[in-house]
């Protein structure tokens, strides 16, 4: 396999005076035979200002645009840049042991930061505010030397350690930070051609080092942020020798990404909703810089991209907001996810209207730079269509989305039921955890993270998730931070789900399943979700075992014990608020929390078979609340073991309203002169329609019934999982 774009080299960075010599043949045919640096530099600032995101020439007025738009982002550009002022001098070391300028030592995950450079990127811009301070410009042009002084000498961290500066990632965050900060000084006296060429060198190097160590697909989105950056390159440098190879090499490995991590449902591999974000991040640099360049890219980029941004909608909460999936890492201990932004992009590039009904009058803050002055304009006319998605599943990726409708107030679930098989590195300890919004609010949260806490580990695992456990046993095994010491760290063992049945229809949603994460304890476990629409959830956690264990349901919140039949009330500052309520007998409700966060344990200890039967109910007002002091309550207009249906089961229960009802754990129904017996016990839905009997299994396995009318059989059926029937 050939490596090498031509004579770019990897190990050392090309000289100004030598620069020139990479040129490709077109262009040197184009400057003729005295090509001078000042030659070469006016060449390639021409060149580079018809081909990036903007015209450096017209830096002054953007920029005042820009902090008109965003009138408070110069103090969050002011401390970000004077933190790294204040860590680092100009020429920094870039190979740990070293300290901060306070004489602190630096860390790992400092280092991994510094090496993104993305703090640089603020200095650009405190250059600006302050007048363009020529100090500012020269501690970006000796930390750029520092780091090739480094590299030449073999002094920097390497990729073996795991923390490698030169690590596809790393590397690739600092070209596209220092692209944006090239083009920023473009025009500046101050930033003489040499400093020019010297930063083009640098990253022709990056270019061909990012081009040789990653010449096979490695899934995550690592390489992908790499790959990103080289594809970039490729088209702003286009005028050297060999680049056409980067962009054909990047251009493939980022389609192998595109079709092996975002699944065929539309969702990124990873699982969370932060990577999901910067996937469309990477991919979209490339796509338009090369629509800017009339560079035509393959149909699968536009078909994938556009899928990333409707699986945004997809799973969003009716405020518009996200549910948080795994390791989201934007707000930390938020309780959702700003998806805004994203969709603001995904409105640009596509005018698909229900991307509109997520968008705002403004990107994000720092995509502002990469987008035309025509794009920007046409956020003053968007276009808001409320999207069509319903209640939905994501079966690849594994996640189903249970909803009442669009409107702020409506219900909304997530189920995760997925790992992902390649590299379940940011997977939580949630599987079949579920998340809640209705009347505005996250009822059932999940929580964003930092991978520097210390209580990472703590806040990946079960104890703060919505799920169930069995004795001490949570989720997430054997947990192992990553080498580089940098905080990240990832579980080696999580249980494996599967889906039984996931079925949505206009008064019902049914979720079933099961996963392996307490076998080795001997306990087969599964989860049932039934969305009883507008009105509330049933969640059945069923265990079964030979030996006695202590089993748990977690549920995340702020709650008080109401009664002591296991109703637990959350209340909001406007009277709404969750109300969780037992059907079941419990041994007790512990409450823990931390960073401001609680959750409270409902037990049943010491035995060996067990169903929680949970309804969770969210209320409004304070009168559609469920009556703490009722012996039978009703709940939201159903009843409880309402007499007039006539069931039987040593454990049965029956919620019921008008002609329809929710029987669970029954061994047979009567009604009328009909009765319907089962083999085992069951969970089953009936409904009475104008004589005729609507059955829902509920069940993830097939049951019997039979059908007798006084005594006598009519007719035996078998009803497959989720199945429904009519009986005449």
């Amino acid at each position: 396999m050939h490596v090498h774009a031509q004579q770019i080299p990897a190990e050392q960075i090309i000289a100004t005076t030598d620069l020139s010599d990479y040129l490709n043949k077109e262009t040197k045919e184009n400057l003729g035979e005295d090509i001078t640096e000042a030659k070469l530099a006016g060449y390639l600032r021409e060149k580079f200002q018809q081909r990036y995101f903007y015209n450096y020439k017209n830096l002054s007025s953007k920029f005042e645009q820009y902090n008109s738009i965003y009138p408070e982002i110069e103090s969050h550009h002011r401390q970000r840049a004077e933190d790294h002022l204040s860590k680092y001098e100009g020429p920094t070391h870039w190979k740990l042991p070293f300290n901060y300028l306070n004489g602190q030592p630096v860390d790992a995950y400092a280092l991994r930061h510094l090496a993104r450079q993305h703090k640089m990127l603020d200095i650009a811009f405190l250059y600006n505010y302050s007048n363009q301070d020529s100090q500012y410009l020269e501690y970006f042009t000796s930390q750029m030397n520092s780091l090739n002084n480094a590299f030449e000498a073999g002094n920097y961290e390497t990729i073996e350690n795991g923390n490698g500066v030169y690590e596809a990632f790393r590397s690739g965050y600092r070209v596209l930070n220092w692209l944006q900060i090239h083009n920023m000084f473009l025009g500046e006296e101050d930033y003489s051609d040499k400093d020019q060429l010297t930063t083009i060198a640098t990253l022709l190097q990056h270019g061909q080092h990012l081009y040789e160590n990653n010449q096979e697909f490695t899934p995550g989105n690592h390489q992908t942020r790499g790959m990103s950056a080289l594809a970039m390159l490729s088209i702003l440098f286009r005028d050297f020798e060999g680049t056409e190879e980067w962009y054909a090499h990047s251009m493939k490995l980022l389609q192998e990404h595109l079709s092996a991590e975002i699944n065929a449902d539309g969702f990124q591999s990873e699982r969370t909703v932060h990577y999901h974000m910067s996937d469309i991040k990477n991919y979209f640099y490339v796509f338009q810089l090369a629509r800017n360049s009339q560079i035509e890219v393959d149909s699968v980029w536009e078909e994938k991209l556009k899928s990333l941004f409707t699986t945004l909608a997809k799973i969003a909460y009716p405020d518009g907001t996200a549910p948080v999936f795994s390791d989201d890492t934007d707000a930390p201990w938020a309780e959702k996810n700003n998806i805004a932004g994203a969709m603001t992009l995904g409105y640009l590039l596509f005018d698909e209207p229900k991307f509109g009904f997520f968008a705002t009058n403004k990107v994000e803050p720092d995509m502002f730079w990469y987008l035309s002055e025509e794009q920007l304009l046409h956020l003053d006319t968007i276009e808001k269509h409320v999207p069509e998605f319903g209640s939905l599943e994501f079966p690849a990726t594994g996640y189903y989305i249970m909803r009442q409708g669009w409107n702020p107030e409506d219900m909304m679930m997530a189920i995760s039921a997925g790992v992902d098989d390649e590299k379940p590195d940011h997977q939580h300890g949630d599987v079949l955890g579920v998340q809640a919004m209705a009347n505005g609010r996250v009822l059932l949260p999940n929580y964003q993270v930092r991978y520097y806490l210390d209580d990472l580990e703590l806040f990946k695992n079960s104890l703060v998730k919505n799920v169930a456990l069995v004795d001490d046993e949570l989720q997430g095994k054997d947990y192992r931070s990553n080498k580089g010491g940098s905080g990240f760290g990832k579980f080696a063992t999580l249980p494996r789900p599967q889906t039984q049945v996931f079925k949505t229809q206009a008064e019902l949603d049914l979720f079933i399943g099961t996963h392996d994460g307490f076998s080795k304890v001997g306990v087969d476990y599964s989860r049932k979700v039934i969305f009883v629409k507008n009105d509330f959830w049933i969640v059945i956690d069923a265990y079964s075992s030979e030996k006695p264990h202590d089993y748990k349901q977690i549920w995340q919140g702020h709650y008080t014990l109401e009664n002591k039949k296991g109703l637990l009330r959350s209340t909001f500052e406007d009277g709404s608020g969750l109300d969780i309520l037992q059907l079941k007998n419990i041994d007790g409700i512990e409450s823990s929390g931390a960073r401001g966060k609680q959750w409270s344990v409902v037990n049943k200890k010491a035995v060996q078979n067990h169903r929680f039967l949970t309804i969770l109910h969210p209320f409004r007002v304070f009168d559609t609340r469920i009556d703490e002091s009722a012996d039978s309550p009703v709940i939201a207009g159903w009843d409880l073991n309402d007499p007039l249906w006539k069931i039987a089961g040593e454990d049965a229960t029956a919620i019921t309203k008008d002609t329809k009802g929710f029987f669970f754990s029954t061994e047979g129904i009567t009604i009328d002169s009909k009765k319907l017996v089962f083999e085992t016990p069951i969970d089953i839905y009936i409904e009475i329609k104008e004589g005729e009997f609507h059955l829902q299994s509920l069940e993830g396995n097939s049951i019997n019934v039979q059908i007798t009318k006084d005594s006598g059989l009519l007719k035996k059926l078998n009803i497959a999982p989720g199945e429904n029937i009519v009986i005449n």
